[in-house]
């Protein structure tokens, strides 16, 4: 979502976009946190590589790279409107270990205690498939689920949940809520590719289906709509939204 649409560099307007909306609600109080990829697209465009390596330690070299030139468009960004972030790289073993877990929830509450931005990404320079997240989606859930959120938001590159690709299917409808993640649910998600994501609407099915059973909401949209986080949480129809489970 923050690449440009042949996924050869990072976007900067959308990057620019994030920080100003999140910037203006945490002016307004709201503690918020960014899990953001784009390390590897990042260390590919500053290694004038053409394609995306297969490799493991190719696309972790990338990674390498590529992180701190992310970061440093964020820090660049937020410092425009009076804010400091702050860069957190996790494995899944930092939350699969009860004592790593709670120093990982412990350090993200303390940031934010200095009225600070954390912005989260996976450690693609040392994560193998045993230990990966596998894609920022389900990261997000698990952060969402670590800091116990309020609400996700998850930023795609189409508006919502449909009930058939619309890249596909011009007739293709839009979702706005989903009371309960059923199989037929998870099944249109699965045919709904992102052009550009790792695992495409699926993942982010899944993501939202792990905080809802932990009583959050989140909000699948087009996160290059303009002021499309302040509508969320204004409240305005944007996207899919889906609803907690109520058997807590």
């Amino acid at each position: 979502m923050l690449t440009s649409p042949d996924r050869s560099r990072l976007d900067d307007s959308v990057i620019e976009e994030i920080a100003r909306q999140v910037s203006n609600l945490h002016k307004s109080g709201y503690e918020i946190i960014l899990v953001s990829s784009g390390a590897i697209v990042a260390g590919i465009k500053e290694l004038n590589i053409k394609d995306v390596p297969s490799e493991i330690p190719f696309k972790q070299a990338a990674a390498a790279v590529g992180q701190s030139h992310l970061i440093g468009k964020y820090e660049r960004y937020f410092k425009k409107e009076g804010l400091k972030v702050a860069q957190i790289l996790l494995t899944h073993d930092d939350l699969s270990s009860r004592v790593r877990y709670l120093n990982a929830k412990n350090t993200i509450l303390t940031i934010l205690s200095f009225r600070v931005i954390p912005i989260i990404n996976e450690n693609d320079t040392v994560a193998v498939d045993e230990i990966k997240f596998g894609d920022n989606d389900t990261l997000s859930a698990m952060v969402a689920n670590l800091v116990d959120a309020d609400l996700l938001i998850i930023l795609s590159d189409v508006k919502g949940l449909y009930n058939a690709d619309p890249k596909l299917n011009p007739s293709a409808k839009l979702i706005p809520l989903v009371k309960k993640i059923t199989p037929e649910i998870e099944t249109m998600a699965g045919e709904s590719k992102s052009a550009t994501g790792v695992g495409g609407m699926t993942t982010k099915i899944q993501a939202a289906k792990k905080v809802s059973l932990a009583g959050i909401p989140a909000v699948i949209v087009d996160g290059k709509t303009g002021g499309v986080i302040n509508a969320v949480i204004n409240g305005e129809d944007a996207g899919t939204l889906f609803l907690p489970d109520r058997k807590l």
